[in-house]
């Protein structure tokens, strides 16, 4: 893959998913407020499930902004496109449905 195609696809993936965890971190601070007011404590509760749940996904968000880094720093480096376990090659199609790819196939599936 080339670096032109790699950097834009890396750009669009950063302002998905940070696009993303605005949104998540504002649904998640709305939950806290609704929770904290006096009320029915079913309505606390679900509200408390909803904001865990929330922070959950803002952690997985915020893994995937660092691994977007990662590869943008292998970007820089010239060594995006191969596994960081083996160096071998990483297949376009991979790098293309997930830009920020680390490892080939075989090896994200323990093979």
């Amino acid at each position: 893959m080339d670096n032109d195609r790699a950097r834009h696809l890396l750009n669009a993936e950063r302002t998905r998913v940070e696009g993303l965890l605005g949104a998540v971190k504002g649904d998640s601070q709305s939950d806290r407020t609704a929770a904290n007011q006096h009320g029915d404590m079913s309505d606390s509760s679900e509200l408390l499930v909803s904001e865990g749940t929330d922070d959950a996904v803002a952690d997985a968000l915020t893994q995937r902004l660092a691994a977007i880094g990662r590869a943008e720093q292998r970007l820089t480096a010239g060594t995006y496109g191969r596994s960081t376990a083996s160096g071998e090659l990483i297949p376009d199609e991979r790098l293309e449905a997930d830009p920020a790819a680390e490892l080939t196939v075989n090896e994200a599936q323990g093979l």
